[in-house]
C-alpha cells in the first residue's frame, strides 16, 4: 500500500522569494513524495506514453487514445468561448485543448503528484502535435474536418492565419509548434523516469 502522508505542506514550496528557492523546494518535496510509492505500477504507463510520443514524432497524423479526449476538449472550447465573439469562438477550441492539460498540471503540482504531472505533460505534448498538424493543413486543407452538433465544419486555422496575414507561413508555424511539443515531451518523460528512479531508490533504502 502506497504512503500518502504529507512530509511537506502543499503550499510551502510556493512560499519562496526566488526561482532557485522554488526549484530547490520542488526537488526536496519530490524526494519526500516518492517514499513508499511504487515505480513498477507506473512504468507500463510511462512506456506507453513514450511509444505514443515516438509515433507523434514520426507520423503527423498519428492519434493515441488521448486524441479523442483532445478533440472533445477542442470542441468544448468553441462552445465555452462562443459568447465572446467570432474570433474567440474559433480560437477557443485550440486554446482550450492546450489550456486544460496545463491547468491539470498546476492542480497536480499543488496536490503533490509529480508522476501525474509527467503524464499530463505528455498529454500536453500530444495536444501540441495534434495542433501542429491542424495548423500545417491551413492552406492544403486535406484533413477531414469534424464538428460536434452538426452543421458545416470549417478550418479554424485558415481563419486565424488569414486574420493575422500568416496563411503562407502555416507549415513554418506548424514546425515551431512541433518543436515545442518535442521539448515538452522530453521534459515530461524525463520527469516520469526520474520519479520512477527515485521511487526505486527509496524502496532499496
Amino acid at each position: 500500500m502506497e504512503s500518502t502522508s504529507f512530509v511537506t505542506s502543499p503550499t510551502r514550496i510556493f512560499q519562496v522569494n526566488t526561482i532557485s528557492e522554488f526549484l530547490s523546494g520542488l526537488n526536496q518535496d519530490l524526494h519526500d513524495w516518492v517514499k513508499g510509492r511504487s515505480a513498477i505500477i507506473r512504468l507500463p504507463l510511462l512506456i506507453y506514453l513514450a511509444y505514443c510520443g515516438l509515433n507523434h514524432f514520426k507520423d503527423h497524423e498519428y492519434s493515441s487514445w488521448f486524441g479523442g479526449l483532445t478533440f472533445g476538449l477542442h470542441e468544448l472550447g468553441h462552445v465555452i468561448f462562443r459568447p465572446f465573439g467570432e474570433f474567440m469562438a474559433i480560437a477557443g477550441g485550440s486554446f482550450w485543448q492546450l489550456a486544460f492539460p496545463f491547468i491539470g498540471a498546476v492542480m497536480l503540482l499543488y496536490s503533490r503528484d509529480y508522476f501525474g504531472i509527467a503524464v499530463v505533460g505528455c498529454w500536453e505534448s500530444f495536444s501540441l502535435y495534434n495542433l501542429a498538424t491542424y495548423i500545417g493543413d491551413a492552406q492544403a486543407q486535406v484533413l477531414p474536418l469534424l464538428s460536434i452538433g452538426g452543421g458545416d465544419a470549417f478550418h479554424d486555422w485558415e481563419y486565424l492565419l488569414v486574420k493575422f496575414g500568416l496563411l503562407e507561413q502555416d507549415t513554418k508555424i506548424a514546425g515551431m509548434v512541433r518543436f515545442v511539443a518535442f521539448l515538452v515531451l522530453l521534459a515530461s518523460l524525463w520527469l516520469g523516469i526520474w520519479c520512477c528512479y527515485l521511487m526505486a531508490k527509496a524502496k532499496e533504502s
